[in-house]
Order: C-alpha cells, then structure tokens, then sequence
C-alpha cells in the first residue's frame, strides 16, 4: 500500500456504497486527525481508538439520511507522486461551498475554510463532498 490516507477515503466510500454501519481502519495519527476533522464536521458519526500497540484500530460509525450517505464523494488531491502546495488565498471552496478540503499546514491539519481564515497554505490533502 503506498498511500494509507488514499487507502481510508477508500475503505470509507466502499463501506458507505454498501450500507455498512461502521468501518474499522488500521490506526495511525495522520488518519485520525483526519477522521477526526470529517467528524467535527459532522460527515461521519462517532470516532474511536481501540486496541493496543500493533493492533490499533480506528472504528468510524457511519452516517446516513434516510439511507443516502452524508458523504456523497470523495477524491485525493495531493498523491504520493505529485503533491499540491496552495497558498491560503489560493484555496477554493469545494462543491460550491457545500464540501469540505483537508489541509495540511504548519499547524496541523484543518479544513479549507479554517486555514482560509487563518491565512495559512499548506498542502491540500484531499476534498469531501
């Protein structure tokens, strides 16, 4: 696997096409920061660390509205091959506004719209819709 972020958006929109509750993802920090930034914006429902040492797993509980999922797409911006810079003036809003784009800058991840707002960019990670 060369890139476990692309691995996570994966595993969650697969999980999602097929009406799963939850999904389990291999734990790293990266990844829950990111989980926790999808849950802070309210695309997926609780988020929680379990296990121990090398069995550490992230649990993501799923959301639906009347069994459409909350989150509609998903795409990878930045690829191990080619990584996206922008400046904070640079960052476009996603969907018209209606999505989300991960950040990551010198403070930690945040959304599109937060580091807009704090003037920081940074590389753009990935947009959810």
């Amino acid at each position: 696997m060369t890139d476990p972020v692309t691995d996570m958006l994966n595993r969650i929109k697969n999980a999602q096409a097929s009406q799963k509750e939850g999904v389990v993802i291999p734990f790293s920090n990266f990844k829950y920061e990111i989980a926790k930034l999808l849950e802070n914006e309210k695309l997926v429902g609780k988020i929680e660390k379990k296990g121990r040492k090398a069995k550490k797993v992230i649990e993501i509980a799923l959301k639906y509205e009347n069994k459409i999922p909350a989150i509609s797409g998903m795409r990878k911006v930045s690829r191990p091959g080619q990584r996206i810079y922008s400046p904070a003036q640079n960052i476009k809003p996603v969907k018209g506004g209606y999505g989300i784009s991960i950040v990551s800058t010198s403070r930690g991840l945040m959304t599109g719209k937060e580091a807009k707002r704090q003037r920081l960019g940074g590389e753009i990670l990935c947009e959810v819709w």
